[in-house]
């Protein structure tokens, strides 16, 4: 892997030197785009808009319009704006994570310390995880400030990126229905839930999409033409919603499967 921020964390007077990597990766087959016609692949150019000429990447800047004119920044200036955010995730507090709403969760990195920094590195560590706490902070990356959230998974520290409260949408203009459920569909609805409860492993998950996609594109590489899926309703759907879940106790909650 390579890391693609090197900095600090800020813990009151510590400083921890350490490597940011990307923590995921897609899971999803590559697919180029093309030209219906001859399947030439399609490219993306960056063009000029005055002279209509491709502009080479050492030659793009980005700038600011302000009063009808751009103003050009370099990344001097982006440090400039704020050096110790760019190089400090600060951390502000130490706060509960069942606090945080999944909804403000972005994306996962890895922290990994710089030698110098192994000791203090592996103190935090071992301090969140005896109290439960999870640190919260903000930093800088790609010309960004986003704020973060910092905890131990097994023996490396993770940070998220959490989104801003202004970036999530409010569910004001959503038409969400009064009322409350009935006693005898929401006991049922428990009963379901309890079906289907268990000790959560994420590596019983698969991507099988893109394995039975994979599949389609090598049949139709061979010239064979893909049979049409057929979805088969395992039991007629009604208005009546206890029968629905009747029917989904019955079938272990499973309402279709395709064939």
């Amino acid at each position: 892997m390579r890391s693609i921020w090197t900095g600090a964390i800020g813990f009151g007077l510590v400083n921890i030197p350490v490597k940011l990597y990307s923590a995921t990766e897609e899971s999803s087959l590559d697919l180029d785009m093309l030209d219906k016609k001859d399947h030439a692949n399609i490219r993306f150019k960056r063009v000029n808009e005055n002279t209509g000429r491709e502009v080479p990447w050492e030659s793009i800047v980005k700038g600011y319009k302000l009063d009808d004119r751009y103003v050009v920044l370099t990344d001097e200036d982006f440090q400039k704006a704020s050096p110790e955010k760019t190089k400090i995730i600060e951390i502000k507090e130490f706060v509960d994570e069942t606090e945080i709403d999944g909804i403000y969760y972005e994306t996962p990195y890895y922290l990994e310390p710089e030698k110098n920094g192994a000791k203090a590195y592996v103190l935090l560590r071992d301090a969140l995880a005896k109290t439960g706490k999870v640190a919260f902070g903000s930093f800088v990356l790609r010309n960004k400030e986003s704020l973060c959230l910092i905890k131990p998974v097994d023996k490396a520290l993770v940070l998220y990126k959490i989104r801003w409260a202004q970036e999530v949408r409010s569910t004001e203009d959503l038409k969400i229905p009064d009322g409350s459920s009935k006693p005898a569909e929401l006991k049922m609805a428990i009963q379901l839930i309890n079906q289907l409860s268990g000790p959560f492993d994420i590596d019983k998950y698969e991507d099988t999409y893109s394995g039975e996609l994979m599949k389609l594109i090598k049949a139709k590489a061979k010239g064979k033409k893909p049979p049409k899926p057929v979805m088969k309703v395992v039991h007629r759907e009604g208005k009546d919603l206890m029968s629905q879940l009747k029917a989904s106790l019955q079938g272990g909650g499973r309402k279709r499967k395709a064939s």
